[in-house]
């Protein structure tokens, strides 16, 4: 609810100031004109700036909006009213950021309004597939399965994502081992070795002299070395968030051997999964597509959705506005030919969609299971360039004794 303050003229023609809570403007003035009839200025009060909760998570995660969905289904099911479910949610959710969300939610349904007007209003963090389920929901009387729905769909994404974290936090842990490992060597150890190796004055050979740049670069070139890949990393992360850039570092991603195979996978799983869920709350195939556009995280794979919109707008059945697609996998566009011609559609993208969360794992998996040797191999080679160059020299003045 937002706060306005105005001026009036009541039935008499007397001035009357004062303040009001409505949803928007109009409404308002709606208030206004039933005891004031005439409305000569409104304004919305600026209120203070909302502080920043650094404990507040910056978006609300799947595992919450699965609890939250599953909750409100329950809670539905049992006959209770919106406002109280709201409230009620509002109160037992442990997610900071959805807690206020709901709490400004509970106000506006109390009010009269939709549950998915109020989440639109004040959920900007919350992803637009809730948001459009839950409006599917109320305008066809399914809300307790829609909510149903989006239990299953988050749940699904939230187990998946665990996976793959689980799968990537050994080989990362290897990859900062090995830099952390290489730094200390550089700047600690080798250049006291190397000193008393220079001290006997021999010709020192190719690996020592090396590993004395490298050493000598880590000790005085770091402070470089570390503010030019900061740099890189902020202008690639400015260049990705540019319509233009953003595409292109899209189009990359679905191109890179290994990578590629991997996010395809993930949008086609990404593309059954939410339209299975969208079409399961009984929303018509445009505004699927169109929704689909929006939430699809890969930016390539959403034009190219948002593309096909106008085409089904004209008449043309879904799998032959999709046939051209570059990005997505023949198998999927196959499966939705299928699903239209049997009218299974739903159906058929939920089955599909499963099939594309295995393979996507599967694919994570198999890249990783790639990458562990090669950083285990990575690190013998460092380490044993290291042993050489330190010991190469002395063995070579033993020898010459």
């Amino acid at each position: 609810m937002t706060t306005y303050r105005y001026k009036a003229r009541d039935r008499e023609g007397q001035v009357v100031h004062g303040v009001i809570e409505a949803y928007n403007e109009f409404e308002a003035v709606d208030h206004i004109k039933r005891t004031c009839p005439i409305v000569e200025k409104i304004e919305p009060v600026k209120g203070r700036r909302i502080a920043i909760d650094l404990n507040e998570p910056l978006w609300v995660e799947d595992k919450s909006l699965s609890l939250v969905a599953s909750q409100f289904s329950i809670m539905l099911k049992a006959g209770l009213p919106m406002s109280r479910v709201v409230a009620l949610i509002a109160e037992q959710t442990n997610d900071k950021l959805m807690k206020r969300i709901l709490n400004a939610c509970a106000d506006d349904v109390a009010a009269g309004y939709s549950l998915a007007q109020s989440l639109e209003k004040n959920g900007k963090k919350i992803p637009v597939t809730f948001i459009e389920t839950v409006r599917a929901g109320e305008e066809s009387g399914t809300l307790e399965m829609c909510f149903t729905r989006l239990e299953q769909y988050y749940d699904k994404a939230h187990t998946v994502k665990k996976k793959v974290k689980s799968a990537m936090s050994y080989p990362i842990f290897l990859l900062v081992l090995t830099v952390v490992v290489v730094a200390i060597v550089m700047v600690v150890l080798v250049p006291g070795m190397l000193e008393m190796v220079t001290q006997f004055g021999t010709e020192l050979p190719l690996p020592t002299q090396i590993l004395m740049m490298v050493s000598a670069f880590f000790e005085t070139g770091w402070p470089v070395m570390l503010g030019g890949v900061v740099l890189l990393a902020i202008t690639y992360f400015l260049y990705a968030r540019t319509p233009q850039g953003g595409l292109k570092v899209a189009n990359m991603s679905l191109k890179i051997p290994i990578i590629g195979k991997i996010s395809t996978m993930n949008a086609a799983s990404q593309v059954a999964n939410t339209m299975c869920t969208l079409l399961a709350a009984g929303l018509p195939m445009v505004r699927v597509l169109d929704l689909l556009s929006r939430v699809v995280d890969n930016r390539a794979v959403g034009q190219s959705l948002a593309q096909a919109v106008s085409r089904v707008e004209a008449g043309a059945r879904l799998a032959d506005a999709l046939r051209d697609n570059p990005y997505l996998p023949p198998m999927l566009v196959e499966m939705v030919s299928v699903g239209e011609e049997s009218g299974m559609l739903e159906e058929t993208m939920h089955t599909i969609g499963t099939y594309y969360d295995a393979e996507a794992q599967s694919a994570s998996e198999r890249a990783l299971g790639m990458l562990e040797p090669i950083i285990t191999v990575v690190m013998g080679l460092m380490i044993g360039f290291l042993v050489l160059g330190i010991y190469l020299p002395m063995f070579m003045m033993s020898t010459s004794v």
